[in-house]
């Protein structure tokens, strides 16, 4: 990865970055790791985005020298898929699923949400393809068993769990935007009442009468949960 944080356009070899050992094999041991400047990275992108991992400030959080890193992380694709699985250790799942595949779902979804915002950066880390890493993996394969009861095909079950994790990365990076507006009064003030004039114009009957009716809850949980409930119970196991 350069060190203006520019990707590579090749991106990583599954191969390579999964199943063959990463750490240099000649001359004196290193004193850092591939997990050590993927856990730099991690942090980084967790208090300041993922404009901010380049790798000459991953190289300064781990204490070595910028050259000495492109041995474990060639360039910004391989990083992100080293962080995305990464991060993906801590989506760990101890029971076993209960058989009812929509409440399985939901759980999973929930799991996720929790996950993506503890890690901001994830939702636009997941925007592109993404090689599965073991940790990854492991998740996964907790979703399909997950979804065996359905008795769907293999792309389906697959289908089924990239359209719930998409759908709960486009819902967190927008709870991610509408927590950042709300920190604007006046902002939320304006759009109150931008939406009250609209409304009363006589142009909108439609939008009117929705306005008009009693709310859902409107905590964020409440709401995930609520959209959660549309698209898992909407789902076509057949």
């Amino acid at each position: 990865m350069p060190s203006d944080g520019r990707s590579g356009g090749a991106g990583a070899d599954p191969e390579q970055l999964w199943l063959r050992t990463t750490e240099p094999r000649r001359g004196r041991r290193p004193s850092f790791s591939r997990e050590a400047v993927t856990a730099a990275a991690v942090t980084l992108a967790d208090a300041e985005g993922l404009e901010a991992v380049t790798m000459r400030r991953v190289a300064a959080q781990v204490g070595a020298g910028v050259m000495s890193l492109y041995s474990y992380a060639p360039d910004k694709e391989t990083l992100l898929e080293l962080m995305v699985d990464h991060v993906s250790g801590e989506l760990t799942v101890t029971a076993p699923p209960s058989g009812d595949w929509r409440t399985d779902l939901k759980t999973i979804a929930h799991l996720q949400r929790a996950h993506m915002l503890q890690h901001p950066w994830l939702p636009a880390a997941l925007s592109t393809r993404r090689v599965p890493g073991p940790n990854t993996l492991a998740f996964l394969e907790h979703a399909l068993a997950a979804l065996r009861p359905t008795g769907l095909d293999g792309a389906a079950k697959l289908e089924v769990f990239a359209q719930l994790t998409a759908f709960v990365a486009g819902h967190v990076a927008h709870e991610i935007t509408q927590a950042a507006a709300s920190q604007s009064p006046g902002r939320v003030a304006a759009e109150a009442h931008y939406l009250a004039a609209v409304a009363a114009d006589g142009r909108h009957p439609e939008l009117a009468e929705v306005l008009s009716a009693p709310g859902h809850p409107l905590t964020a949980e409440a709401t995930f949960a609520r959209f959660l409930g549309r698209l898992v119970d909407g789902l076509d196991a057949d």
